[in-house]
């Protein structure tokens, strides 16, 4: 794999952690936790359309899509795809550092599997 598509292939990873990551910020907020508890679809998504964070979190996971479109006119599917799984790494750490979510040792063990994985796809 060339630096190249594999830079590609980061961004676009990275792009839909981020997105990930902004959407979450966004659904803490209070009015949509609000929406969503009173069970009415119309309010809640109403709620969501109107959120600042949860509309620039679905636009960097938007360019996170047509990044991965490129990459996969590049890249076979089966190599490219398992890249998928620095996600899980980025979100993992995410959470932590920015979200302030709990450190679990047993996740932290999970995602540095899943690094080694991604390393060991990437020599291939």
């Amino acid at each position: 794999m060339t630096r190249a598509n594999l830079a590609l292939i980061v961004l676009s990873v990275f792009l839909s952690a981020s997105g990930q990551v902004v959407l979450k910020y966004g659904a803490s907020g209070e009015r949509i936790r609000a929406a969503v508890a009173a069970g009415g679809w119309a309010e809640a998504a109403f709620a969501m359309l109107t959120s600042p964070a949860v509309l620039l979190g679905l636009i960097i996971y938007g360019l996170s899509a047509v990044s991965w479109v490129v990459v996969l006119t590049k890249v076979d599917l089966s190599q490219a795809y398992a890249f998928v799984s620095l996600g899980f790494v980025l979100v993992f750490l995410s959470g932590w550092l920015v979200l302030r979510e709990p450190f679990v040792p047993s996740r932290l063990i999970g995602t540095l599997v899943i690094a080694g994985g991604c390393y060991l796809i990437s020599r291939a």
